[in-house]
């Protein structure tokens, strides 16, 4: 009896010493849905692998976005030999649209209270689809969508509505109407829900979870997905290629400088890879050419203002027409346009016409900047002899006989030899 209660009492130590070493990753996938998220996901996966993870949990807030990313996503999910729980968090989160799709692809679908979900009609990119295309690509997220839910057991018919008729539901709504498997208030909650039970994998295996005393592990974004992370919003895409292009110039105007035009290069490039993963819109990006023309043809002609507020106006219906997002997250805000366009101008004008002054201006160095100085005959000139001009002696010759103490103007420079002239005296004579 002694031996069973000691084994007993060892096989009970065992089970809580590796309860507490249990560990779960969680990764944070909120705003848009875009290539890096792929990367984000796939990351925290191999992550949770490597370490004997025992669950992964994706904290959805999204509104949605990139259809191709989406499907990514979920191939990464589904091939995870770690079980996923898809949550949507916090109260007043969403998994609209893409994260509709990958809320349904998790092994187990959960829901803060507060969160919505659903509203996942696919939208074209950059432009209106034919009837013809509108319904293909309606009929391959359709399809998509009910081969997700049948593999995971859930209604997939009335998740096909929220594909072809936009229609959403509350956490109440998709529990009742089983699109998701539990409400869970807090994460604390998720894990005593989760605990102990049976998950049909997507290759039909079964695994009973065991989240009792696992510590969760947030996933550490690297630098590289941080910076791609926050340049795919397409505002600050649009500040930061502004912006460089403002560098850019300023490293043109006055050479030497090195550092506006190294920012301004590596701000350009930065905007450009977030746009480049965006649908533009040809209008958007003329109208912004439009405003630069605009800016420079206000610096050279004097037409008080009213080219530079017409780049003003360009620069914002530009900017805000720039991207055409299928959702408000995608595109460019008013606020940014207006906030963006109105100094960005003022700035350029300002510097084009200080460059434009000053390549009218006379120039006071070098060669030419002696041109047109006066100073006196050492020597008479006829035609060499010595001037003094600017402080210094000076080899000249004059078209015509110069005498000694003259008062003559420097007409031309040839190496180290003037050429000038005689300045006339005021009283009708020469000097």
């Amino acid at each position: 009896m002694r031996k069973c209660g000691t084994a007993a009492l060892a096989l009970a130590l065992l089970a809580q010493v590796a309860s507490a070493a249990s560990k779960i990753v969680a990764v944070d996938v909120d705003g848009m849905i875009h290539p890096v998220t792929t990367e984000i996901v796939s990351s925290a996966l191999s992550q949770a692998r490597q370490e004997g993870a025992v669950l992964v949990i994706l904290r959805l807030n999204t509104p949605g976005g990139l259809m191709d990313a989406m499907r990514e996503t979920i191939e990464k999910i589904v091939a995870s030999p770690v079980p996923v729980v898809t949550y949507v968090e916090p109260s007043g989160g969403r998994a609209a649209s893409a994260g509709f799709f990958i809320l349904e692809a998790g092994d187990v679908a959960a829901m803060a209270s507060g969160t919505n979900t659903g509203a996942a009609h696919p939208v074209a990119l950059g432009g209106e689809m034919d009837a013809v295309m509108k319904e293909k690509v309606e009929n391959d997220a359709a399809a998509e969508m009910r081969s997700i839910c049948v593999k995971r057991g859930r209604n997939s018919a009335l998740a096909e509505t929220a594909v072809r008729e936009s229609k959403s539901f509350t956490e109440r709504e998709a529990l009742d109407q089983h699109l998701v498997d539990l409400i869970a208030p807090s994460e604390t909650e998720l894990l005593t829900a989760l605990d102990g039970r049976t998950v049909t994998r997507f290759d039909g295996s079964k695994v009973t979870l065991h989240t009792t005393g696992a510590s969760i592990e947030t996933y550490q974004r690297t630098l590289r997905q941080s910076i791609i992370a926050a340049v795919a919003d397409p505002n600050i895409a649009l500040i930061l290629l502004v912006l460089g292009a403002l560098g850019i110039y300023v490293e043109f105007s006055s050479p030497g400088l090195i550092a506006p035009g190294i920012v301004g290069a590596i701000m350009v490039l930065l905007g450009l890879s977030a746009l480049s993963v965006l649908p533009i819109n040809w209008l958007g990006a003329a109208l912004l050419i439009l405003s630069f023309t605009l800016f420079v043809l206000e610096a050279k002609f004097a037409s008080h203002g009213i080219l530079g507020i017409g780049g003003a106006v360009a620069m914002v219906l530009g900017a805000v027409i720039l991207v055409n997002g299928p959702i408000p997250e995608m595109r460019i805000r008013w606020s940014t346009a207006i906030g963006l366009a109105l100094p960005f101008s003022a700035i350029t004008v300002v510097l084009l016409s200080l460059v434009v002054r000053s390549r009218h201006n006379k120039v006071a160095t070098g060669a030419e900047g002696m041109i047109g100085i006066t100073g006196s005959a050492v020597t008479e000139l006829a035609p060499e002899g010595k001037v003094f001009v600017h402080g210094e002696y000076w080899d000249a010759v004059a078209a015509n006989p110069v005498p000694a103490g003259a008062r003559v103007r420097v007409t031309a420079i040839e190496k180290l030899k003037l050429s000038v002239e005689p300045v006339a005296d005021p009283s009708g004579g020469r000097s």
